[in-house]
């Protein structure tokens, strides 16, 4: 795993505070794997990424962001607010690289792949938020462009879709999808074993 490069994706609070329509539940569960892997991580010398998704007020970078069915929505993860704020509790390396998006993708509109390119990486671990939006979309995007995928399911969380379909149902969903043609599939405790 020398050529891999973590990416923390969207640990922001609008996924935390708990009257967001985006509240991760038991997000303390999974910030706390994701901090695990940054430390090995940063302790491995290897790169981590943090990725924010921000936008203006205004919305003049959102495309279809607000809008994908036609009718507009308010604009959220607004810059320089607390909602865009990384998660308190989330471990930051001082050595490691920070970028911002405005789309689902981690590659759509930013530096990204240039510094992998750069750092000589060929395969990316993702976790972050939300595990069926912004860190799937990566996934994908990763995959089409011929980076190797880690997919760490458990330090991913999404909110519910609704009573029927939970957090966990999501992330199941997700991983057998994503596990059946895009990436290698982990718990945090298997990753983790894998880098020793």
């Amino acid at each position: 795993m020398s050529d891999t490069a973590l990416l923390v994706i969207d640990v922001q609070n609008i996924y935390a505070m708990p009257d967001s329509p985006l509240c991760v539940p038991g997000i303390q569960a999974s910030l706390s794997r994701i901090n695990q892997l940054i430390e090995a991580f940063g302790a491995a010398g290897k790169p981590v990424i943090y990725v924010r998704h921000v936008h203006r007020a205004d919305g003049r970078d959102a495309g279809r962001m607000f809008d994908f069915g036609g009718t507009a929505e308010p604009v959220s993860f607004v810059e320089d607010t607390p909602e865009a704020d990384y998660v308190d509790g989330l471990k930051q390396l001082p050595a490691a690289l920070h970028i911002t998006k405005h789309r689902y993708s981690c590659f759509e509109g930013t530096a990204l792949e240039p510094i992998l390119r750069s750092l000589n990486v060929s395969r990316v671990a993702i976790c972050g938020y939300m595990t069926n939006f912004c860190c799937e979309t990566t996934a994908r995007a990763a995959h089409d462009k011929d980076y190797f995928v880690d997919f760490i399911a458990d330090a991913t969380g999404a909110p519910d879709l609704g009573a029927e379909y939970r957090q966990e149902a999501i992330i199941q969903a997700v991983t057998a999808t994503l596990g059946a043609g895009f990436a290698r599939i982990f718990t945090t405790q298997d990753y983790l074993e894998a880098m020793r």
